[in-house]
């Protein structure tokens, strides 16, 4: 059974994070923000001009006292310790943003819009340094962990992209429909009605695995290898869109929400690992987009055929609501689930330990 934390808000919570002192933040419509400490009380409330919608609030992994928050067009800069007027107000989307993510040196900050765009602010200079994009509405961005000048992004385009600083253009981009062919499944036929919007982006702790929720059910788990990435393995567990996906700090832990109200755990790290020690992996993928006659090799043939049913997941959460948002919190010495949905309340679920 779910703990509740109650109190805090009148409306819908949209989004949540954690700093390193387990300090919870969470945003909603209207212009909701709230602070809640370990146990689950408000711990402080703030009103933000507007009364825009809160969509992504997220805290400096260097400083846990600075908090930003995206409501509206408007990026927000919050000190924790006096929840009062925003310290600093920047303006440099043009649409409602969606996303943001800070790099964990804490000089950089990537807002995602809209209109496709991510804006890349120097948080030094207080000013936009690159303004990337996606051809429709950019719904996740994330900075990737011991890579500062790295980030991925994914849209409802259906493309995911790996992006440098350095560049204005992406590294490398994959189309999530690319990956419909290579289906044996009977639901391939109905990808046309569903296609696979890309939702939400979380990257290991590594750096060099992510994962892509979309509105087709699916997780689809990628490699960095260099300028590009790997599509590695593809999962289902959810009868509808994947919202929200977060890697956990365990190495190739999971945990995604879905509309269809359900949380699930998931591990893949066997699975991670035994593409990694594949010497047959490219060979593997170039065989997986031929028709399934074609493939001789049996056990290729299973990797790209049964990927499905060989990941299952650890744990099933049967929230019961349309899931907006997952953290995760270690509170009382163990780990948490925690979930935001349609409801003003945040429901916390404990985790097995890996």
């Amino acid at each position: 059974m779910a703990v509740k934390w109650t109190g805090g808000h009148s409306s819908s919570i949209l989004c949540l994070n954690v700093n390193m002192e387990g300090l919870v933040a969470s945003g909603a419509e209207r212009g909701e923000l709230v602070l809640w400490d370990g146990g689950g009380a408000p711990a402080g409330q703030l009103q933000l001009p507007k009364a825009d919608d809160v969509t992504s609030v997220v805290f400096s992994p260097r400083r846990p006292t600075r908090l930003y928050t995206s409501h509206g067009e408007t990026i927000s800069l919050l000190d924790v310790r006096s929840l009062k007027e925003p310290v600093e107000h920047f303006h440099v989307n043009e649409e409602e943003i969606n996303c943001l993510s800070v790099n964990e040196t804490d000089n950089f900050l990537a807002a995602a819009d809209d209109s496709g765009a991510i804006k890349v602010m120097d948080l030094e200079n207080k000013k936009v340094s690159r303004s990337l994009r996606h051809s429709n509405i950019c719904s996740s961005v994330v900075f990737r962990p011991q890579r500062p000048q790295s980030l991925v992004s994914c849209g409802l385009d259906m493309q995911v992209m790996l992006w440098n600083l350095q560049k204005a253009r992406p590294l490398w981009t994959t189309n999530l429909q690319e990956y419909e062919t290579q289906e044996d499944s009977p639901q391939s036929a109905g990808q046309f009605f569903n296609p696979p919007l890309a939702h939400s982006l979380s990257v290991a702790s590594c750096g060099n695995i992510f994962g892509c929720g979309a509105q087709d059910g699916k997780v689809r788990i990628f490699r960095v290898t260099g300028v590009k990435f790997e599509h590695e393995l593809e999962f289902q567990g959810h009868s509808l869109g994947v919202s929200q996906i977060l890697f956990m700090p365990e190495a190739y832990w999971l945990l995604t929400g879905g509309n269809d109200g359900k949380v699930l755990l998931w591990d893949v790290s066997s699975d991670v690992g035994k593409q990694q020690k594949s010497p047959a992996k490219s060979l593997q993928r170039r065989k997986a987009q031929a028709p399934a006659s074609t493939r001789k090799d049996g056990k290729l043939n299973k990797v790209a055929s049964n990927e499905h049913a060989r990941v299952l997941p650890k744990l099933t959460i049967e929230h019961g609501e349309k899931v907006n948002w997952i953290s995760c919190a270690e509170i009382k010495g163990s780990k948490r689930v925690l979930v935001a949905d349609q409801s003003s309340s945040v429901s916390v679920y404990p985790l097995p330990e890996p």
